[in-house]
């Protein structure tokens, strides 16, 4: 779109179908690499993919020219064929429905990116529960508690 501007950080995170560990942690980089590449192929600025054996964050800069829940039923979708086609489980790997989106300002960036860079050290301290209701309530937004994603 010719004079359009804009500016739009967004933090995802997804977790595992029934947040079961299972991103084995010697293919977590492949399969991060294989996220940006979607990411990066449907016109978005990527900052970061990191996450746990159970669930993924995302920090990328958002273009518009597509609705945000798409991009990220595209990235669920063509990430668990990866992971499946290449047989890193048993079974059939899936994640789960929903998905968390934060927006934030371009002076919070950097904060952000080592949030989700120190995911591994983060977590030593906060189950990933602790962490994801705690932003929700950062964020003020209303939730039924039966819907948030439980602990294993």
């Amino acid at each position: 779109m010719a004079n359009t501007y804009t500016q739009i950080f967004i933090h995802i995170v997804f977790v595992v179908k029934g947040r079961a560990n299972l991103i084995p942690s010697d293919k977590k980089e492949e399969l991060y690499k294989y996220i940006a590449g979607i990411i990066k192929e449907k016109k978005h600025k990527l900052f970061i993919v990191n996450g746990m054996s159970d669930h993924v964050h995302i920090l990328l800069g958002y273009n518009p020219i597509e609705a945000l829940s798409e991009l990220i039923k595209e990235v669920k979708r063509c990430s668990s064929m990866f992971i499946n086609n290449n047989k890193w489980v048993r079974g059939r790997f899936e994640w789960q429905a929903g998905y968390g989106a934060f927006s934030y300002s371009k002076s919070q960036i950097d904060d952000v990116y080592r949030y989700i860079e120190n995911q591994e050290n983060h977590h030593k301290i906060k189950t990933f529960r602790e962490e994801y209701i705690e932003m929700l309530k950062k964020f003020e937004v209303e939730y039924d508690e039966k819907y948030i994603f439980k602990d294993v």
